[in-house]
């Protein structure tokens, strides 16, 4: 499925006609509000499961250390 440059236009256009012009900027904001909270949402998820991971190399570092 190759999207060249008349349907990019095609589809902007149908989305300006259906939204309008002051509704994209909004539209726009939310879904980087929304990518973004996606984002930290799959950080906070592997920093969940890397913490236990973390802690047992730091251990078994100290363990060898001593």
């Amino acid at each position: 499925m190759n999207l060249g440059l008349p349907e990019i236009l095609l589809i902007a256009l149908v989305v300006l006609l259906l939204f309008g012009g002051k509704k994209i900027p909004e539209l726009m904001k939310g879904l980087g509000k929304g990518v973004k909270s996606f984002k930290d949402g799959v950080n906070g998820i592997e920093n969940e499961i890397n913490a236990p991971l973390q802690d047992k190399k730091e251990e078994t570092k100290k363990n060898n250390e001593e």
